[in-house]
């Protein structure tokens, strides 16, 4: 198949939409499909640079947001490009520009349109006039507007599916949770990460890795980090990212006079996060705004056991000791921590790695691929089985 993925975000920006388009791309490339990237320009990328089958069009960064991108033309040029490339599907990853491009692009060449539903914009209308401007019921109308006539829609989650039924969504859906190359984070990291930032190899260590954005809460997490140093004194708390709120956040462990045990590091090179997860005793996370949560399983392929909040989803992806715990308050948070740091994971052990590896097989690209490939075909069959299928296929045709 000729598969055109649209989106506003992809490398080199660094976001979990942009990692599960490139799994995505390289699932679907492996297979022996065609694929095309339409996306936006991006200040970091050279105007005249070569990139294989990657098309951007001309954009502006987007509103209290911006290192994401919107595109500003490129409606008709996509759809000549699109037409040459003989697409057999369309794919957005996105509601706003991109997404809408795609849309076009899809119905005027009379093919399915298939859309991933990534981010849960309700925890994000703080982005937006300080979430004076923007209420829980526009999110809920711009959803219904941009899903209706889709062919598909993917919920990488229950939390997903759900929060689209509720809204009134009714395209067809299926819920395709991304998946991670697992042999990346399987393999021993480069890097001795205790080494380079001089903590000791029985010093326990706790790490939470992502954007450093309001809807993480990593301020929360800093918060009951205390609490955890009251049992364990000599703990390193390590936040890897960056983003908008690392100022405050630093702020926040200086005037709580942590900065002896936390430790920022900033933006690292992707292709060195397993060594960030295999350096660590527990992942933790107080978040309440993921979809699925894309570090949650690479800390579980890393052999890191992982704290996050009760979700259904959480629930059934942790489903034994040895890959993490949930919890429902504070309290909880702070005992299954202190749990993990005084007695670590032995990812040695014949039972634990039996469960892990049952675990990666779930979560892994290779299954991830096969899904969305049987969700296209399924999407295929239905447009050629629908009964005015043909008429339009003529009419297009004349």
């Amino acid at each position: 198949m000729n598969i055109g993925l649209f989106t506003d975000t992809y490398f080199p920006q660094v976001s979990g939409v942009a990692t599960s388009i490139k799994t995505l791309k390289n699932e679907l490339e492996r297979r022996g499909n065609k694929v095309y990237i339409f996306t936006t320009t991006d200040p970091h990328v050279e105007k005249d640079t070569y990139e294989r089958n990657v098309f951007r069009f001309s954009s502006i960064p987007f509103i209290s947001f911006s290192d994401r991108r919107i595109a500003f033309r490129g409606l008709f040029r996509a759809y000549e490009i699109a037409k040459e490339l003989n697409l057999d599907i369309v794919h957005t990853q996105t509601e706003f520009s991109m997404g809408v491009i795609g849309k076009f692009v899809a119905k005027n060449l009379n093919i399915p349109c298939v859309h991933t539903y990534h981010t849960m914009y309700e925890d994000y209308l703080h982005y937006v006039a300080n979430g004076k401007l923007l209420k829980p019921v526009h999110v809920k109308e711009a959803t219904l507007a941009f899903c209706h006539n889709l062919s598909g829609v993917v919920a990488p989650s229950n939390r997903v599916l759900d929060t689209l039924t509720n809204y009134g969504v009714k395209s067809t859906m299926r819920i395709i949770p991304t998946g991670i190359n697992v042999d990346k984070f399987t393999t021993k990291g480069k890097d001795d990460i205790r080494k380079k930032y001089s903590i000791s190899h029985d010093q326990p260590l706790m790490l939470s890795l992502s954007r450093l954005s309001f809807e993480k809460n990593i301020s929360g997490l800093i918060a009951l980090f205390p609490s955890i140093l009251k049992q364990l004194p000599n703990t390193v708390l390590m936040i890897v990212g960056d983003g908008p709120s690392k100022d405050d956040l630093e702020r926040q462990v200086k005037v709580s006079n942590l900065e002896q045990n936390v430790i920022f590091t900033g933006e690292i090179n992707n292709e060195l996060v397993n060594s960030y997860y295999q350096a660590a005793d527990v992942f933790a996370s107080t978040s309440s705004s993921e979809s699925q949560g894309l570090t949650y399983i690479e800390a579980m392929a890393s052999g890191l056991p992982v704290v996050v909040g009760v979700t259904p989803y959480t629930n059934e992806l942790l489903n034994r000791e040895s890959l993490g715990a949930t919890y429902n308050n504070n309290d909880e948070f702070i005992s299954e921590v202190v749990n993990y740091l005084k007695h670590p994971v032995d990812r040695n052990d014949v039972n634990n790695q039996k469960v892990l590896k049952a675990k990666l097989d779930e979560i892994s690209a290779v299954t991830f691929g096969d899904r969305i490939i049987d969700f296209y075909h399924d999407l295929q069959l239905d447009q050629e089985l629908s009964p005015d299928y043909a008429t339009r296929s003529n009419d297009t045709n004349e």
